[in-house]
Order: structure tokens, then C-alpha cells, then sequence
């Protein structure tokens, strides 16, 4: 007998890719779950277009909410000749427990016409130098008419030229940061005739 000859068969050296990929996603299933499909996490998307639609939404409420600037008060120019002074402060407690402030002094008309109307500025401060509270509020001359003084509009008693009358601020929501110093006052407006 010929030697018989036994075939061997050689292994290759290198390893199909396409084969061993294929083979290792059946293989690798088995026993395993499959990895989820990740998906997109659009919660931060979502998040980021709720902040900015509410910031344009407060930009749009603070736009058409703003006030329009104040044009520049054209000052009377009877209001230089009117001389405030004797500055008095007092306080009282009204009928529902409030504090009310009132400023007594004497106004003086230096002009050469009847004034008819006279609104002042009062500017309370705090301890700090800041203003507290700032108001105008016309003025009311004093009549004495009893035993008290009445409180009376300039258009009911006019003050005269070259007169002084007595007159009285009234002030029932002063800030109770207010230093209790007496406040600034000067003329803001007048009325003549």
C-alpha cells in the first residue's frame, strides 16, 4: 500500500472581519440583552426654549408697561415771588389710629397780581439723606372763622398782592423711614389772575 496521504487542511493566518463581525452579533446576543437605542435627550432642548420664551414674554410686559418720561414742568414764573416761611410741624392722631402731619407757615405774595392757586413740593428724607417721600400738594390758606382754623382753597380766598396769610400742608401717608426732620418745600406751581 501507497502511503496514503492525509490532507491536512491550513488555517488561515488572519481572520475574516466580515465573518467575525457577523458572527459576534449572533453570538454576543445570546444571554445578553441588546443594548437600547439610545435616544435624544430633547429634555434640554425643551428646557432652553422655555427660558427664552418667558424672557421674551417679561421683555414685552416691562415694554409696553413702562411709563412714557415726564416732559419737564414749565415752572410759573409767579412762583419765584412767592415767599414761603415760619416753618411749624405738628402731628396728630386722626379717628382711625393714623398719624397726620401738618406743616403750618406763612406765604408771602411779592408779585403784582392776585395768586389763585399755589402747589408746593415737599421732599421728606431718611436717616440716609434719601427721599422718603416726595409730594406736591396745593396749598390751603388758614381762615380763622371759630375757635380752629379752616383750611380754604386760594381760589376761594386769593392772597393779594404784597399780603402774607397763614397756610397749612396736610400729610397722612409720610414713610416711616422718614427722619422727622422738617422736609424741603418750595413753590412748584402758581395761579394768578
Amino acid at each position: 500500500m501507497t502511503a496514503s496521504r492525509i490532507r491536512t487542511t491550513r488555517l488561515p493566518d488572519r481572520i475574516d472581519k466580515q465573518f467575525s463581525t457577523a458572527y459576534n452579533l449572533c453570538m454576543g446576543s445570546l444571554g445578553q440583552p441588546a443594548p437600547a437605542v439610545e435616544e435624544r435627550d430633547s429634555s434640554r432642548v425643551i428646557i432652553v426654549a422655555a427660558v427664552v420664551g418667558v424672557i421674551v414674554v417679561m421683555l414685552a410686559i416691562a415694554f409696553l408697561l413702562r411709563e412714557p418720561p415726564k416732559a419737564a414742568k414749565t415752572v410759573s414764573p409767579y412762583a419765584a415771588s412767592l415767599k414761603l416761611s415760619d416753618f411749624k410741624m405738628s402731628a396728630e392722631e386722626n379717628f382711625i389710629g393714623a398719624t397726620v402731619t401738618y406743616i403750618d407757615g406763612r406765604i408771602t405774595n411779592t408779585s403784582d397780581k392776585t395768586v389763585t392757586s399755589v402747589v408746593v413740593e415737599v421732599v421728606f428724607r431718611d436717616d440716609m439723606g434719601q427721599v422718603a417721600l416726595r409730594d406736591e400738594v396745593p396749598l390751603r390758606l388758614l381762615r380763622q372763622t371759630g375757635p380752629y382754623p379752616e383750611p380754604v382753597d386760594l381760589s376761594v380766598m386769593p392772597l393779594a398782592p404784597g399780603q402774607t396769610q397763614p397756610y397749612r400742608l396736610t400729610f397722612d401717608r409720610i414713610s416711616a423711614q422718614w427722619n422727622r426732620q422738617y422736609p424741603e418745600i418750595r413753590v412748584a406751581d402758581a395761579a394768578v389772575k
